[in-house]
């Protein structure tokens, strides 16, 4: 899941929070999809019901089951995070060609496995079969976008 948002504060007496955005538009916020805050240790699923702009970055909102200050209050300081940002960009990267540093062909993003904290791909190596290997940015040499290739410094006993 993907940080998508914190909330601020409440706002009113009948549960509507104040959001600030965090490296999102308002526009890509999916309303059909839930977002989920941490409670006790797990992700809680909630709905936006209605959401209003509030400058470039902060939005009003009102989520399901959160219908006073208090329930409001309770959430004050929260991450909100969503999932469907993380799968859109995960998915795009299968079919991407994964090169070495040196720009030698390992292979083929065949899938990708979200190790919390770690996203990882599978790549399928022709005739050798799939390995996993980590996404993390410090691995990553160059992404490009046009030739859909990833080159990675992939640490030595990996492949």
């Amino acid at each position: 899941m993907q940080k998508i948002a914190q909330v601020l504060k409440s706002n009113g007496c009948e549960g509507e929070l104040v959001l600030s955005l965090v490296d999102i538009a308002p526009e890509d916020i999916d309303l059909q999809e839930p977002v989920f805050i941490e409670m006790d240790g797990l992700p809680v699923p909630y709905f936006i019901e209605s959401c209003t702009r509030r400058g470039n970055s902060r939005l009003l909102v009102h989520l399901t089951g959160v219908r006073s200050l208090e329930d409001a209050d309770e959430l004050a300081g929260k991450d909100v995070l969503a999932d469907y940002f993380e799968e859109q960009e995960e998915d795009s990267l299968v079919g991407w060609t994964v090169l070495d540093e040196k720009g030698e062909m390992v292979g083929k993003v065949a899938d990708y496995e979200d190790i919390p904290g770690n996203l990882c791909v599978w790549v399928d190596r022709p005739g050798r079969g799939e390995v996993l290997l980590p996404l993390h940015e410090d691995l990553i040499v160059e992404m490009n976008e046009k030739t859909a290739e990833i080159r990675l410094r992939i640490p030595d006993g990996l492949l």
